[in-house]
């Protein structure tokens, strides 16, 4: 019986699905490889110059604890007159409903009752 000859190179091997889909892969890198070494044209729109961001990936982020606790402290006042103007608004709000629906005075009162 004769032995079955077998390829050398390794794609051969694979199953065509198997092979395209790496050969997709190897073509986006390369495009990204390409996209990457082109430099960036500013294009038009509207009438004026606009400049794209290259591409970029945020790998590590490193903050000190103290900053971040600073940064969430400061994050808490900030959101106090924020929240202030918001309770001014559903106030107004609140009233303004009341003033033009009486009706829901009563099924306050009627929700409240045990």
């Amino acid at each position: 019986m004769p032995e079955p000859t077998l390829s050398m190179t390794v794609d051969d091997d694979l199953p065509r699905t198997i092979r395209r889909e790496r050969e997709a892969r190897d073509r986006e890198a390369r495009e990204r490889q390409a996209a990457a070494a082109a430099p960036v044209l500013p294009r038009e729109v509207d009438g004026e110059f606009e400049l794209r961001a290259p591409a970029a990936t945020i790998v590590d982020f490193d903050v000190p604890l103290g900053k971040l606790a600073m940064f969430f402290v400061r994050a808490v006042f900030a959101a106090i007159p924020a929240l202030l103007v918001l309770m001014a608004l559903l106030w107004v709000l609140g009233h303004t409903l009341q003033t033009f629906f009486p009706q829901l005075l009563k099924m306050k009162i009627l929700i409240y009752m045990p």
